[in-house]
């Protein structure tokens, strides 16, 4: 459950995980609590000598450790400014920011802290933890997230990184059941009561307790917004090449990232992001403001976002069916085993598992089989092939088509 600086890895990843695991426990009409564990310096945080210790339990060699040990010693840390150069300071702790080990490091030091994590559920990304669990008593779901936080708090004193109290909050996933009229509050080991919030950005999404994804949409339209006004004020200063490659290094970047994840939001929401994607291809084209959104795809080359998400998120499936994610991951689907001899049973499917609700449709495990096998419908793959070739037979398949009356 790390997926911090790994191969194959990722935010998205991470966060797609989670939000599974959220989404099937409302759809079991649980309640879901979470807390979101923040660390003040975590990097510059790390003990050498307890580093080092874990490194030895992992079977390095006494000539490695030995490598590790002289990796550490005698580092200096100076300011320079304005010319002028400071004296050095000794470095005395934490794992070198900017280097190719530090990471690996400092997932290695902080890895054992998830054994601690109980009844619970856990996932980090390199020092950003998120402690969450489920069940169908509030009650005994605050109890269960307190135990458990209160182990991570320890694993998290031995190894001598401090909790950052003000930055990490708690939050109540509830999109179902009955509003409580107050929450029991968690705790640290100190005293201080953890605040609950309604939105909490996570690995660059932002979150709310609905899962409705407003708040990330809303951020997404006024940072797209904001640049677009830029390019708009100085578009005299562009030629035509550079703005199209202006709005594709700087505009599209920011609304495919997590577009997998927040692909889920209501249909309302996602068309205020068409509507700034619009204001962006038509700084591109010159096309006036009358010009229908069919015309502008047209116009750039470019597909719609719905086109954009959905070739994305496939793009996602098939890789999990080639092993090419997380084991948490690939682990929610299942390619299943034909039980006559059809036609159609030699095309690959997966299994959709039960949902008792419109929450469980959206998990991760049930939107991935339904999507793929409704894809299969057309692809009708029976062996699965490499990804730049499934690539090419997806573009074949995914066209941009006006729905509009």
């Amino acid at each position: 459950m790390q997926s911090g600086f790994r191969a194959g890895h990722g935010c998205t990843s991470a966060t797609l995980k989670v939000l599974n695991d959220i989404l099937t426990a409302i759809d079991k009409k649980h309640y879901c609590a979470a807390v979101f564990i923040d660390l003040a310096k975590a990097f510059d945080s790390v003990n050498h000598h307890i580093l080092i210790g874990r490194l030895n339990s992992l079977g390095f060699s006494n000539d490695c450790i030995a490598w590790f040990t002289n990796y550490f010693s005698d580092r200096v840390q100076c300011v320079k400014s304005e010319g002028l150069l400071s004296g050095p300071l000794a470095v005395s702790m934490g794992v070198p920011q900017g280097s190719i080990l530090g990471p690996t490091l400092f997932s290695v030091y902080i890895n054992e802290v998830a054994l601690a994590a109980g009844e619970s559920l856990i996932h980090l990304y390199a020092d950003d933890t998120i402690l969450y669990t489920s069940g169908p008593s509030l009650d005994t779901v605050l109890t269960t997230l307190q135990a458990s936080f209160n182990a991570i708090q320890l694993s998290f004193r031995g190894l001598q990184l401090l909790l950052n109290t003000s930055k990490t909050k708690c939050m109540l996933f509830n999109r179902s059941l009955p509003a409580p009229t107050r929450l029991s509050n968690i705790t640290t080991l100190d005293g201080s009561d953890l605040e609950y919030v309604d939105n909490y950005k996570y690995l660059g999404v932002w979150l709310d307790c609905k899962l409705s994804f407003q708040t990330h949409i809303k951020h997404l339209q006024s940072k797209v917004k904001s640049r677009i006004g830029f390019l708009f004020r100085n578009k005299a200063s562009f030629t035509h090449a550079a703005k199209h490659t202006l709005v594709k290094l700087t505009i599209l970047p920011i609304l495919d990232f997590g577009d997998v994840i927040y692909k889920i939001a209501s249909n309302t929401l996602l068309n205020k992001l068409d509507a700034v994607y619009h204001s962006a291809i038509r700084f591109v084209t010159k096309a006036p403001y009358t010009t229908h959104h069919c015309d502008l795809y047209a116009l750039v080359g470019w597909p719609s976002l719905h086109t954009r998400r959905q070739t994305h998120w496939l793009h996602v499936i098939y890789k999990t069916l080639l092993g090419k994610v997380p084991p948490y991951l690939s682990s929610l689907v299942t390619i299943a085993s034909p039980t006559c001899s059809t036609r159609s049973s030699r095309y690959i499917s997966l299994v959709t598992p039960k949902t008792n609700s419109f929450f469980g449709r959206l998990s991760f495990q049930f939107s991935a089989a339904n999507d793929w096998n409704e894809l299969q419908k057309s692809l009708k793959l029976e062996t699965l092939i490499s990804l730049t070739s499934f690539k090419h037979q997806l573009s074949e398949q995914l066209t941009d088509y006006c729905t509009c009356t």
